[in-house]
């Protein structure tokens, strides 16, 4: 029987994209067979929080789906699982893998050399393309959106495709709104987010990346994606911006692939929006680390262009 990882996928799209390129790439150096435990991540009612569910199966993954007796999907087996990688603590064949962190709950990339046993269930984000950037041309394929969810007709396309564009993306469901977006002026940015991060600190950089692209390349044109445009006319004027609207969270990220330049916003969505490009020279900027939105000091690409 073939040895078998088994990684257990959570929260948004972004994240599960992580957690599966890192076992992916772990899968192949050390021959094993892969599975995704696509239900453990979501049963309990704090990860039903923002509605997250399974969304790998937007992708043609070659992978299969774990069957019932390698998963921890309920209350009962999830206290077993703790039990078990108690005791794995004391076994020189390691059954669990999870990712490192630092007493402030601090991630990096980190090589981890272990012996493991026939059986490996992975937790974690390792949420830095160190994991897996040797596996890059594997998993443009594997993250291909399937056909059924494009619609080759889309308005955008042939727009984004005919003109120098440069994706920019602004996530609103973490971050603080400006007072004068009338749709929540009171917003509080939710407890179980660590980081005071506001919207106008975001849109301070997107202007700084604009100014860097309208010096860097000939006749840039700016298209937004958002999942929430309530507002955003405000701050970007329509005559220069495209917003990229009324398109399924699949069909968003399809369109990336189609965009020449990247200002990547503080999202993992984005992030793999921009990685996966395949546009030869593209150019991509990411933000200042105190937009940083993910707790891996090796969040961003060493290739991208920090924008302060």
């Amino acid at each position: 029987m073939k040895k078998k990882i088994i990684v257990k996928v959570a929260a948004g799209v972004g994240n599960q994209m992580f957690m599966y390129a890192h076992s992916y790439a772990l899968a192949k150096k050390l021959n094993y067979e892969l599975l995704i435990d696509n239900t453990s991540g979501f049963f309990q009612k704090k990860n039903t929080t923002h509605d997250r569910t399974y969304c790998l199966n937007f992708f043609n993954i070659d992978t299969q789906i774990a069957d019932k007796e390698f998963k921890f999907d309920t209350y009962f087996f999830h206290i077993i699982k703790k039990i078990l990688k108690i005791l794995d603590n004391f076994k020189k064949r390691k059954t669990f893998l999870t990712e490192l962190k630092n007493k402030k709950k601090i991630t990096f990339y980190k090589n981890i050399n272990i012996s493991y046993s026939n059986k490996i269930y992975v937790e974690g984000y390792f949420e830095s393309e160190k994991y897996f950037v040797n596996y890059q041309k594997d998993l443009i394929k594997e993250f291909t959106i399937k056909k059924e969810l494009i619609d080759i007709n889309n308005q955008y396309i042939n727009i984004l495709k005919n003109s120098n564009s440069i994706s920019i993306h602004i996530r609103r469901n973490r971050f603080i709104e400006p007072k004068d977006f009338s749709d929540n002026p009171n917003q509080k940015i939710p407890s179980q987010l660590k980081k005071d991060f506001a919207l106008n600190d975001v849109f301070d950089y997107i202007f700084k990346s604009i100014n860097y692209f309208e010096k860097t390349i000939p006749n840039p044109k700016f298209f937004i994606w958002s999942n929430n445009f309530h507002d955003l006319d405000k701050i970007f004027d329509k005559k220069q911006f495209t917003f990229i609207q009324s398109n399924t969270t699949s069909m968003d990220f399809y369109l990336f692939k189609f965009a020449k330049h990247f200002i990547v916003g503080p999202s993992s969505f984005h992030w793999w929006g921009a990685w996966l490009n395949t546009n030869e020279n593209k150019i991509c900027v990411r933000p200042p680390n105190s937009l940083n939105p993910s707790n891996n000091t090796d969040f961003w690409p060493d290739s991208w262009k920090k924008i302060d």
